[in-house]
């Protein structure tokens, strides 16, 4: 892991700045939202090398000078914005683009989770230590009254369906490329896909390997979804699915499967209900079954800011999705999964841009 994890070295000048930086983070967080939604950033790309006066963005943008005036000082303050030089002091300030600015406009993981953040988790955030105090997503309260916000995904609004799926979908499908051989190295004929929530997977194995058949094992709701975009790419004859809620004794698994999949799916439980999952999965599995996990793993992350993107990350969990998981370490993760009956073979890390690590498991 990191050294900083394990010393102190920052100054006590710089540990009061940050402290200050952690103190007004709800307001840099929507001025960073506004610089970028507003056109400010874009406009101050547009002349990166020789600056633009606060009076000029806003007479372009249609805004007061006084708005974009607040913004951009606090853009100068978090390092979105420069100046830039000039020698004369009484001249008007002209922003460019700072290097932050530039991927807060441009990079795709920081407007990802830049949305998902301000779509799906910023109101619940306030119930953040109810949450912990409770053990029950309290944050989800703004949305709905539902358990967990799985059970009311498909009844969100639109756009917070629609960033919590582009946050969703942008970590894992960016591994899919690299897990694809591995996962079909052994030729699997049949395929469970578990969690396959809108059949991203199931799509993507269906088109990688003519001969394989998916079942998708989800919740109704994930499932009538899925079938709807399976229906509209022609795969109704490969790729079926079964409602099913993992947590319940009640629903058996279905038999025969060379392959499990599940992809950006424990981190949704508790580490005893993956346990738990890993119990259910066991009597139907065979001794030849691959059950493959898929996950970002913190602690083995290659840069510090995704770790601490996953870190974050466990947050929403904790206040908005279920109130009981994160984002796992390799070790906990795993040491869940082998007290279900199964045992680590295989763990391939650095999958993709956002090193996912593909964990291969058969029964004990």
């Amino acid at each position: 892991m990191f050294d900083n994890y394990y010393t102190d070295k920052i100054s006590a000048v710089d540990a009061k700045c940050e402290a200050q930086r952690i103190a007004f983070a709800p307001l840099t967080f929507q001025a960073a939202r506004s610089l970028r939604d507003l056109g400010i950033l874009e406009e101050i790309g547009h002349h990166r090398r020789e600056g633009i006066t606060v009076d000029t963005i806003a007479k372009k943008l249609g805004l007061s000078v006084y708005g974009v005036g607040v913004l951009a000082e606090m853009g100068l303050g978090m390092g979105i914005l420069k100046l830039a030089p000039t020698t004369d002091e009484k001249a008007p300030l002209k922003y460019t683009l700072g290097k932050i600015g530039f991927f807060i406009l441009k990079d795709d993981l920081t407007r990802v989770n830049l949305d998902f953040c301000q779509d799906v988790c910023y109101e619940g955030a306030m119930a953040l230590s109810d949450s912990v105090k409770n053990g029950k997503p309290e944050g989800l309260k703004v949305f709905g009254t539902w358990k967990t916000v799985y059970e009311g995904l498909s009844q969100l609004p639109a756009q917070v369906q629609k960033s919590w799926f582009a946050f969703d979908h942008f970590y894992s499908d960016l591994a899919f490329p690299e897990a694809l051989p591995i996962v079909f190295k052994n030729k699997p004929k049949s395929l469970f896909d578990i969690g396959g929530n809108t059949a991203k997977w199931a799509l993507t194995c269906c088109k990688y390997d003519a001969d394989v058949n998916v079942t998708i094992i989800d919740l109704p709701g994930q499932t009538a979804v899925a079938d709807k975009n399976v229906a509209a790419a022609g795969l109704s004859d490969r790729i079926s699915t079964k409602a099913c809620n993992v947590l319940t004794q009640e629903q058996q698994l279905p038999l025969g499967a060379n392959a499990v999949w599940m992809s950006q799916f424990l981190d949704c439980f508790s580490l005893e209900e993956v346990t738990g999952i890993l119990s259910k999965i066991y009597p139907a599995a065979s001794a030849e079954t691959d059950v493959y996990v898929l996950e970002p793993l913190w602690n083995q992350q290659r840069f510090e800011g995704a770790a601490y993107s996953l870190q974050a990350t466990s947050l929403y969990f904790t206040c908005i999705a279920n109130g009981n998981s994160k984002m796992y370490r390799f070790e906990e993760l795993t040491e869940a999964i082998e007290k279900g009956g199964f045992e680590l073979k295989e763990a391939h890390h650095n999958l993709g841009i956002n090193s996912y690590s593909l964990l291969r498991f058969r029964k004990k």
